[in-house]
């Protein structure tokens, strides 16, 4: 199988079962991302401990590349020192899909990033 492939399947995956997916309650962060020119919609959850993120979920009523892309940014997220999340770019998210997407669906992949930035934006402000 191609390394193509191999992405296309993951992304199948994370969007028919996605992971870290519905509501942190008592979040210590929380961003919203709406995309107007498609719809989509994702918010994102986040919980710390000292300086990691303990928990990174999210919701969306979005198309099947943002809810993939969210689902693969919480898991890649999750664990890491806040500073490293804020280190945490489109390249990286772009990555996740094997470095190469069609132009003009990159802005539903990259739709959870910037909630994702926004939610940490607040997170740093409020709590660290």
């Amino acid at each position: 199988m191609s390394s193509g492939g191999l992405y296309r399947d993951k992304v199948l995956e994370h969007c028919r079962e996605p992971k870290n997916y519905g509501v942190i309650e008592g979040a210590d962060a929380i961003s919203k991302g709406e995309n107007k020119s498609c719809g989509d919609e994702v918010t994102i959850y986040l919980k710390v401990s000292g300086d990691r993120l303990t928990a990174v979920q999210f919701t969306s009523r979005s198309c099947a590349i943002c809810r993939a892309s969210a689902s693969m940014l919480t898991e890649l997220a999750k664990g890491k020192k806040v500073s490293e999340a804020e280190a945490l770019d489109r390249t990286d998210v772009l990555n996740l899909f094997g470095g190469t997407i069609d132009p003009v669906r990159e802005s539903c992949a990259l739709l959870p990033l910037g909630a994702f930035k926004s939610a940490l934006s607040e997170l740093v402000k409020h709590h660290m």
